[in-house]
């Protein structure tokens, strides 16, 4: 019989119980309420005081220069055929461009509007400020407060916490000396901003754009895009707004002003030669007029046509020989004079390819190292790869121009002998008359001259005009309707999870650091063998401790009624043995194994069994504490200590209405317990009394502690081991399994007592049922 009671305890307790754990935390449930409502009222009071913070994003469109529209003057500009959108990212958030910015929008002077709990930036004051200092000056962070008063204006230098007044309500035609200058002017105006304050701040250039660098965020759109996105975050939807339509506008004007120094370079150069060639033209002209003054000319014919065309053709040779000559030592006059390697004139008429595609590369070069050595510093490497790299480039156009001149100095000669031939068949030709031809051949060459720089400087000013912008803007700044920052949404949902989380994780910690024993599932983890036959619930009444009264009907009364009927279950089947002896026992003292014994004697004898309940807890007594006895009156000690006492003498009845129950009390604390269970005369006892009663049931001593248990131990046929939630160690169970394991205890089976005096358990007993439950 006890095996089919096992299999019915244990068959639906493999498994973990989720309704009771749930049960576990939601009887804390105040603790999870108070979280969320903490947690509510938090998420509440921060949306309601947290800066807004808005998103601004605006999209530009890198343009190609290779498609641009400039005149051949510009030719040797450097044009992007391939967009490195990684180069313009860079360029869009360098420090150059920042600091360009800042200067520009002022950005290193903010303004905060100061409330009771939370300090707003604002994009202007609502009254005339005029900054005084110097934004190259501000070395140091400087913090003001003013503080619009009823009946002044008052400034507070935060830093050194000095105080200014103006009952004027104006800063001007004083003699304090600070940063800015304030005037309210209206008295509308003043009583609108009374018992207001604002806050300014005055920072560093650098700390300012170096602030904003880190705030500015540009990426890609798209991976075969030439669109890019620059993102900024910020309380000011305005200020947002302008940082971002301004960082345009200056990088857009940044890349122009790049394609437009080549131009300007040139025109710089023309201008300097149109000086000298004007003064030569000038000098040649007068040379004419006084010699055909001096020698009485008019006209002049020719006397060969034949000599004449030929010599014509020689020195349009000449002409055009002596014309590149000129330009040439004119180009290297102006690289000897360019020392500190600058831009040179590009395609000003040298009919020399090499030359001119050297002249490229070499702005090309310049330009590439002016940028890097504004951004890197004179030692970075890549900027001395620049450098060299610039003279190398000079040191091969100054080679080239030598080479160049040398043969144009060549062909000259050649020509210079041909014409001489020339002269010598036409020596019949009067000498004023080619004296005449060579001021006219020089004023000529000088005349062409001046003519093509002309030609080319309308070139560059035409390409300067014409310069195409380096992006198109396919977005001016566009700030969001609701801010990104905070999300009530998110904040809320954090809300809810924490007040959840936190409590659930206390009380996860708090139970899992509670080694103590909370119901029969833990026992059943560590002796799943041994039967639970019983669960005492914990009374909240403290006077509630027996039934009395054998029709009780009562929550205690109940859970004893069903721990007699499962004690049956365990109780060996012998027809021959009508008597039972069933022992209560426990590991340690307050435990619960006397308050168990007595009503589980009480059960048994409410339903006509007769029941003798024994004291066998020689050490420390307490049955007489629930039936109002003496302690030292005689009971069992005295019986085993006499042999002429005889143990019905011992015997009292303790409850008027159970007249089938009685009581042998502990008796006097003897010295020797141990050697008085084990003379002989307790099981005598057992053995008397089971002709008189049907249930003897015995509160022993608990085990751990002493022998006394073990001792007797095979003279019960039950042993009932009392275990108490919330106070037995569950490491204390391995104790009672390894005893019933090693057969120290006969047949035993587990009570546990106490149950639901643990706030992490709840358990609701309906013992009530169709007996009309009194409590």
């Amino acid at each position: 019989m006890d095996n089919s009671f096992n299999n019915y305890t244990f068959k639906e307790e493999d498994n973990i119980d989720l309704k009771q754990e749930i049960s576990r935390y939601l009887r804390y449930w105040p603790w999870f309420l108070f979280a969320l409502t903490i947690a509510l009222i938090s998420s509440y009071v921060y949306l309601r005081y947290e800066p807004r913070i808005y998103e601004t994003y605006a999209k530009v469109k890198i343009l190609d220069e290779s498609e641009g529209l400039e005149l051949p003057t510009s030719a040797f500009v450097f044009k992007r055929t391939n967009i490195n959108l990684e180069n313009e990212i860079e360029i869009l958030t360098s420090y150059l461009i920042m600091n360009r910015v800042v200067r520009q929008l002022n950005l290193n002077t903010s303004f905060y509007e100061e409330g009771t709990i939370q300090t707003t930036q604002i994009d202007v004051l609502p009254f005339d400020f005029r900054q005084i200092i110097e934004s190259d000056s501000v070395s140091e962070r400087l913090s003001y407060l003013i503080n619009i008063k009823e009946d002044r204006l008052e400034i507070v230098n935060l830093k050194t916490e000095k105080t200014f007044s103006f009952p004027e309500f104006s800063t001007e035609d004083k003699n304090i000396r600070l940063p800015f200058s304030i005037r309210l002017n209206s008295t509308e105006a003043k009583e609108t901003l009374l018992e207001k304050s604002y806050i300014v701040h005055f920072n560093p250039i650098k700390n300012t754009a170096l602030s904003l660098k880190s705030q500015i965020k540009v990426e890609a759109i798209g991976e075969q895009s030439d669109l890019l996105k620059l993102t900024i975050k910020g309380e000011s939807k305005l200020l947002s707004e302008r940082i971002l339509n301004t960082i345009i506008d200056v990088f857009d004007k940044d890349g122009i002003n790049d394609r437009q120094l080549v131009s300007k370079r040139t025109l710089d150069f023309i201008d300097d030669r149109f000086v000298f060639l004007a003064q030569e033209l000038d000098s040649i002209e007068i040379s004419y007029q006084d010699f055909k003054q001096n020698n009485n000319l008019v006209n002049l014919v020719t006397d060969a046509e034949l000599g004449l065309q030929q010599r014509t053709e020689s020195e349009e040779e000449v002409f055009k020989v002596e014309n590149q000559l000129a330009l040439a030592r004119l180009l290297e006059s102006s690289l000897k004079d360019n020392s500190e390697s600058s831009l040179l004139p590009a395609n000003i008429g040298i009919n020399n390819p090499g030359i001119n595609t050297l002249i490229s590369d070499y702005n090309l070069a310049v330009i590439n190292r002016d940028k890097l050595t504004s951004g890197g510093g004179a030692n970075n490497p890549t900027v001395k790869i620049a450098v060299s790299q610039v003279k190398d480039l000079k040191y091969n156009i100054s080679n080239s121009l030598r080479t160049y001149i040398s043969q144009l100095e060549a062909s000259q000669r050649q020509l210079g002998t041909r014409n001489r031939v020339f002269s010598g068949k036409m020596s019949q030709i009067p000498e004023k008359e080619r004296l005449l031809k060579s001021i006219a051949r020089q004023q000529k060459i000088k005349q062409s001259l001046y003519l093509l720089l002309l030609q080319k400087r309308e070139e560059a000013a035409i390409n300067l005009a014409i310069t195409e912008p380096s992006i198109k803007i396919v977005d001016y700044a566009l700030s969001g309707f609701n801010p990104i920052s905070p999300k009530p949404k998110v904040v809320y949902a954090v809300a809810l999870l924490c007040g959840l989380l936190i409590p659930f994780g206390i009380l996860y910690v708090v139970f899992m650091m509670d080694t103590n024993l909370q119901n029969k599932d833990d026992i059943i983890k560590i002796a799943s063998k041994i039967p639970v036959i019983a669960e005492i619930p914990e009374m909240r009444s403290k006077n509630i401790k027996v039934f009395t009264d054998p029709n009780d009907r009562s929550v205690l009364a109940e859970a004893f009624r069903i721990l007699s009927s499962n004690v049956d279950f365990i109780l060996p089947i012998n027809n021959n043995i009508k008597s039972k002896v069933v022992y209560c026992t426990s590991t340690i003292k307050g435990e619960g194994k006397t308050y168990v014994s007595l009503n589980l004697s009480l059960a048994l004898s409410s339903i006509n069994k007769r029941v003798l309940l024994i004291g066998a807890d020689l050490r420390n007594p307490q049955i007489h504490t629930h039936i109002q006895e003496d302690k030292h009156k005689p009971g069992l000690s005295n019986y085993l200590h006499d042999i002429d006492y005889d143990w019905r003498d011992a015997v009292i009845s303790g409850f008027d209405k159970h007249p089938n129950h009685h009581i042998i009390l502990s008796g006097s604390i003897p010295p020797n317990p141990a050697h008085l269970l084990t003379n002989g005369r307790f099981e005598s006892l057992i053995e008397e009394a089971k002709q008189d009663y049907d249930y003897i049931i015995v509160d022993t001593a608990p085990t751990i502690l002493v022998t006394d248990t073990m001792l007797i131990s095979q003279l019960a046929d039950a042993t009932i081991y009392i275990a108490r939630a919330n106070f037995t160690d569950k490491n204390l169970l391995n104790y009672s399994k390894d005893l019933n394991d090693t057969g120290k205890i006969k047949n035993m089976a587990y009570v546990i007592n106490g149950v639901g005096a643990s706030k992490s358990y709840s358990y609701n007993y309906g013992y009530g049922y169709g007996y009309g439950n009194e409590n």
